[in-house]
């Protein structure tokens, strides 16, 4: 009887074993091992806690974050003492009830707590806003460059070094400085009356927005560049082009899908970045307005007297640093799953 050696060698492995014939998909490959990585989940995990914080702040929060009592400014509950020793003779708490503000109350009595929860939204906001104006920009810059090369590359790219030779924070400020000068007081039904109008609905954050969306994408814009110009000569993106695809159908089906991975790992990894600069703008008074909470500006007010109530400096510190250490955990968890060199191995 004949045997069909084809089918007996694609069925067999090394040791005569069958082989299956389905092998795992990327993305699920890419999946399993993120899972495996403790601290990429341990990051994903704080940062859907901390969105979710952020989402029913308004029920989660003890008291509104704008609540002023006077009477019981710099407030201190008697465990915080056992803590800070330094605060026993400072410590004012409420005599009707001491324990009324979990983390104490600041210098004009708003409970720490509660502002430190709402104060999630701004970084978490920007944590979201940051890449996205990052990923429009950059990308569609880039891949325009890259795709295109010649002399639309070189122009293009001059500009970006142009861009990138000024310091992006120095940018930022000045940027953040400007705005706010311009528009402090601005003629009713003006273009610059809307734009006003519409930052303090936001809490100051427009003007945040748009300083950070103008210095974030020169990175992802050199780095989708750089990855255009090595996918748009593989052989996959040559055939295409020898069946007539058009250079858009190229761009959005063949070349952009091939690179998405390293570009949403990049910003994953950037996205600390973006909430630091909130921070420190928020820190030096350029970020959100009074009385809008923000990790940063509540770390301002407590370094003023941090000898006396550390509290009011060290627990919204502590919430600014573990958000950035889980953006970072889950964007080098992401890196190596998605790294092609890893697939298939645990």
């Amino acid at each position: 009887m004949a045997v069909d050696l084809s089918k007996a060698v694609a069925n067999s492995g090394s040791g005569g074993n069958p082989v299956s014939s389905k092998s795992e998909s990327l993305a699920k490959d890419a999946f399993r091992r993120l899972l495996k990585n403790r601290a990429a989940v341990t990051g994903g995990v704080i940062i859907i806690l901390l969105y979710l914080m952020m989402i029913f702040a308004d029920k989660i929060a003890p008291f509104d974050y704008a609540r002023q009592t006077l009477a019981e400014q710099n407030a201190t509950p008697p465990w915080l003492t056992k803590i800070f020793p330094m605060m026993e003779p400072y410590a004012k708490p409420p005599a009707d009830d001491p324990n009324k503000y979990i983390l104490g109350a600041d210098y004009v009595g708003r409970d720490l707590l509660s502002r430190i929860i709402y104060g999630s939204r701004v970084s978490l906001i920007i944590a979201i806003i940051g890449p996205l104006i990052s990923l429009m920009i950059g990308v569609v810059y880039g891949s325009i460059a890259g795709f295109f090369g010649g002399r639309t590359d070189n122009i293009m790219m001059r500009i970006v070094d142009v861009l990138y030779a000024f310091p992006s924070l120095l940018f930022t400020i000045l940027l953040m400085t400007f705005f706010r000068s311009s528009l402090a007081k601005p003629a009713p039904g003006s273009f610059a009356s809307m734009l006003s109008a519409l930052d303090n609905s936001l809490g100051g954050m427009l003007f945040i927005f748009i300083g950070i969306g103008m210095t974030a994408w020169q990175t992802m814009a050199r780095l989708t560049r750089g990855q255009v110009l090595s996918v748009k000569e593989k052989e996959f993106v040559e055939a295409a082009r020898s069946v007539g695809s058009s250079d858009l159908r190229i761009m959005f089906r063949h070349i952009l899908p091939n690179i998405i991975g390293p570009l949403v790992v990049n910003e994953t990894l950037a996205i600390p970045g973006y909430i630091n600069t909130e921070a420190f703008l928020s820190f030096i008074g350029l970020g959100v307005n009074p009385p809008t909470p923000s990790w940063g500006s509540m770390i301002s007010d407590g370094s003023k007297v941090v000898r006396t109530y550390p509290n009011q400096t060290v627990f919204p510190a502590l919430m600014l640093a573990l958000t950035m250490f889980a953006f970072n955990f889950l964007g080098d968890g992401l890196r190596d799953a998605l790294d092609p060199q890893m697939r298939g191995k645990s």
